[in-house]
């Protein structure tokens, strides 16, 4: 039996962490045709759950503030990331699916009938994981067979379905691959990702957190701040993963050979930068940016769980009651990996 209430942080309003509410007595979501209700076991954090409810993706004042552009709802429970079992189904689901262990996608293409180009965020457009319960997708909810924790599987979903996306879109091979912010979830998920795909990766992060880079897959570090092109030399890497942005933006381009290929998901170093268009023209230059993702970029990515072909690192996890104290610490970006919220069995809250 169902209970009729769960514990929930709700999404106020945009602002600061006041704006997060640990609340009882939240009402279950109930499972319409097509999707399924999931008991949530673990999700993790992500830069979208900050950026959403400061509104950092609003350019202007009173433009809306989502990754869509539809004006958020509130309150709202945020949440990109879950791994659960699910616990019950709506109708057009055969009834058997109760019990899987299952992922959801992130960037959701269902509530958008699979047009290209647009997709709807778990957690931003549609109520998500930080909750005891979650209603998704049936299409778009992944049974994993993995022995993998389920912090471990909920660290997948945002950070890596991101960094695959961008490597599927640059088309990444045995190349040579920079990294940008390479200690933090997306990052390190590129890294990992680059190198399953036969690539030698050079991370950019800070001297504390370099062994730890190399330790999972980087074959070079650049401490983060040094001149790129003096250090790498120019014209010196096939492709850009960049997740940073920021001044140090056109040096990326110039590490770029000849007819390279750079890709951004983020820009958590500002996200106005400086180009010189001769630089982009002239060295037959072609930037990707990357949000929307086709299909097989997940199922690619429950692929590689399921072959142990990746594994993430969890930093930390903290009690989903705990959530501000986990997003102060993840703001201080001293951590390498990613940190996990878990909330209480379902019945109890």
């Amino acid at each position: 039996m169902l209970p009729e209430t769960m514990s929930a942080v709700l999404l106020t309003g945009h602002g600061g962490l006041e704006k997060l509410e640990y609340r009882s007595g939240v009402p279950v979501p109930r499972p319409r045709a097509g999707e399924v209700l999931i008991e949530v076991a673990a999700a993790a954090i992500n830069n979208t759950d900050i950026n959403t409810r400061i509104g950092w993706y609003a350019k202007t004042a009173g433009e809306d503030s989502s990754w869509s552009g539809i004006p958020l709802e509130f309150p709202r429970i945020q949440g990109a990331d879950v791994c659960g079992r699910i616990v019950a189904v709506g109708n057009q689901v055969p009834q058997d699916r109760i019990g899987e262990r299952v992922l959801v996608r992130n960037m959701l293409r269902s509530y958008v009938d699979y047009r290209p180009f647009e997709c709807w965020t778990f957690g931003s457009e549609c109520d998500g994981g930080f909750a005891q319960y979650a209603v998704a997708p049936a299409r778009e909810t992944y049974a994993v067979e993995s022995d993998w924790t389920d912090a471990e599987l909920a660290a997948i979903p945002c950070a890596y379905s991101t960094a695959e996306n961008m490597l599927h879109r640059a088309s990444v091979a045995a190349e040579r691959v920079l990294v940008t912010g390479a200690s933090g979830g997306v990052g390190l998920a590129a890294v990992q990702l680059a190198k399953r795909r036969g690539a030698t990766v050079i991370a950019v992060c800070s001297a504390d957190k370099a062994t730890e880079v190399r330790k999972h897959g980087a074959d070079q570090i650049v401490e983060r701040g040094r001149d790129l092109a003096e250090v790498l030399g120019t014209e010196s890497v096939d492709v850009v993963v960049d997740l940073v942005g920021g001044p140090q933006w056109p040096q990326l381009l110039e590490v770029l050979r000849r007819g390279g290929r750079y890709t951004i998901a983020g820009a958590i170093g500002g996200p106005i930068a400086e180009i010189d268009l001769r630089t982009l023209y002239l060295k037959d230059l072609t930037l990707f940016g990357c949000t929307f993702q086709t299909d097989e970029v997940f199922e690619n990515l429950i692929r590689y769980v399921e072959h142990d072909e990746i594994r993430p690192v969890i930093a930390g996890t903290y009690p989903l009651a705990e959530i501000v104290r986990a997003q102060d610490a993840f703001l201080t970006k001293q951590h390498v990996g990613k940190l996990v919220l878990v909330p209480p069995p379902g019945g109890s809250t």
